[in-house]
């Protein structure tokens, strides 16, 4: 398999084009944004995500990018579809940029036998829909088969997690379309796991699920462990030594955000709502991470009373490190709240400033440093924990704060140099 087209061009697109260049595609990239597509050609990122760019260059012969359908479809082996499938107000996925691209894979795609591989997070059932709208909007009888091959990148790590990922999963209806796949990844060296196309696209679905239920769990632990006086952390570290726990997302904090759990979640809960199952696991974790929202914001309130008129230092705006991603950041609930009580905001984050002034315009300020969001602010909030926020030494937070005061949401600082050095330091699930 030589020609592949990769359709959507946002953070999983981008990865898996490279990915795919690497074990010897000629990949053609296809959005309909046109802006994105020229920056693309000029080798510019939309997006923050490290080392990306470098393997933009290193990969740039196996790589064009299009906004032209007929162009990126007519002789495509394979077709990734990398769209979003954001949530809809009643919490199932939005599948019209899946559909919209049927019509066009219809319309245009002319390989016999070309593969459309699904790797969008999209519910149980939707890859044989996908087979369907294609097949209505086919205008020759082409033969082509569906899969469903869903992607775990984490944003901040995705060009890692793509070469270096515990599993590829592979849905399939038949086992010659398994068996392409296969052939196609083998080179990564990572395991391969070939299922039916649902069980494939619910893999995606519980494995987030259950990521985001350790998260709530700690979380939970964590307001406990803050009332008796233990340390979470001294409690993360000796569960995570079981095996069958492990450590990772075991780090207690704000609550979890960003592009994917908060979606999955909605998504699974309607999928499960629509087949009269009710997931009550899940429900929980969905509300712990609001409760453990509300309990950051309302540590703040308590210690900063009244936040009329105090001015609030917001360190880290991006739901997670090394990303610009704002959609559903933990920063968002927590700005909108110290808003409301008539607080002022100044806000610093190294990567996601831009995309936080698409969310508030100019009701905050967009400090340029740590420094000058600590400068004269009357309590510094860690919303994000950038290496170089956690580099801030107690001296400067002394020093540059009007009263030394830190409500940490990340627990990025250790509680005996932060009292050792006159800061009264807030962290969660410790003290």
């Amino acid at each position: 398999m030589k020609k592949v087209t990769v359709a959507g061009m946002g953070y999983v697109g981008i990865v898996t084009a490279i990915v795919l260049a690497h074990v010897g595609c000629e990949v053609i990239c296809l959005d309909t944004d046109s802006s994105k597509i020229k920056r693309l050609q000029k080798k510019q990122l939309p997006i923050f995500e490290p080392d990306l760019e470098a393997a933009l260059h290193t990969y740039e012969d196996k790589l064009s990018f299009t906004s032209d359908p007929h162009r990126a479809l007519a002789a495509a082996e394979m077709i990734v579809i990398t769209v979003g499938t954001p949530s809809l107000p009643n919490g199932n996925a939005d599948l019209e940029s899946l559909r919209t691209l049927a019509s066009e894979i219809g319309k245009y795609a002319a390989h016999p036998d070309f593969i459309t591989a699904i790797k969008s997070t999209v519910p149980p059932g939707t890859s044989q829909q996908m087979k369907a709208w294609i097949q209505q909007a086919q205008t020759a009888q082409v033969a082509f088969s569906i899969a469903s091959t869903p992607e775990f990148l984490r944003e901040g790590s995705a060009l890692h997690d793509a070469f270096h990922g515990d599993r590829i999963i592979i849905g399939a209806e038949d086992e010659r379309t398994a068996d392409a796949i296969k052939r196609l990844y083998e080179p990564l060296g990572r395991p391969l796991f070939a299922t039916d196309l649902n069980s494939a696209e619910l893999i995606k679905y519980a494995s987030n699920a259950f990521l985001a239920s350790k998260i709530s769990f700690i979380n939970e632990m964590a307001r406990l462990a803050e009332k008796i006086g233990g340390n979470i952390e001294d409690v993360a570290t000796g569960m995570g030594m079981d095996a069958r726990i492990g450590r990772q997302f075991l780090q207690a904090g704000v609550g979890y955000g960003g592009s994917c759990f908060p979606k999955d979640i909605e998504a699974l809960l309607h999928l499960a709502s629509e087949h009269d199952v009710q997931l009550t696991t899940v429900e929980a974790a969905k509300r712990a991470n609001e409760l453990q929202m509300n309990y950051f914001i309302n540590k703040v309130k308590t210690v900063m009373s009244p936040l009329a008129g105090k001015q609030v230092a917001m360190l880290g705006l991006s739901f997670k490190p090394n990303t610009d991603d704002m959609r559903k950041a933990p920063s968002i609930a927590v700005i909108e709240a110290m808003l409301e009580e008539k607080a002022t905001v100044i806000g610093y984050d190294p990567a996601a400033a831009a995309n936080a002034r698409l969310i508030f315009q100019d009701r905050i300020t967009y400090a340029t440093s740590i420094e000058e969001a600590l400068k004269g602010s009357d309590v510094a909030l860690i919303l994000t924990e950038w290496a170089e926020i956690k580099n801030v030494s107690p001296q400067q937070f002394h020093r540059l704060l009007n009263d030394p005061i830190v409500i940490d949401g990340r627990n990025c600082f250790s509680v005996g140099d932060m009292k050792a050095k006159g800061v009264q330091y807030y962290p969660i699930g410790k003290r």
